[in-house]
């Protein structure tokens, strides 16, 4: 199956709590933690407060982990 944003670069998210709007068309976001690219129809794991994308659930807890190492 091909994806619907194929070849449109990053797009632009707002994250909310639950869900995400899509603010400029894109194919991918870029996890904040690893810099990979994610597919946008396997966005799963991201911060509404930070407003980043993880690319998987361990990616998201080292965010978390980092905030208190600070």
């Amino acid at each position: 199956m091909m994806s619907l944003f194929q070849n449109q670069g990053e797009a632009q998210i707002h994250y909310g709590d639950s869900d995400f709007t899509i603010m400029q068309t894109g194919s991918y976001v870029t996890c904040a933690v690893t810099g990979e690219k994610i597919p946008l129809e396997r966005l799963r794991y991201w911060s509404a407060v930070r407003q980043e994308a993880y690319k998987d659930a361990a990616a998201s807890l080292e965010a978390h982990k980092a905030d208190y190492d600070r």
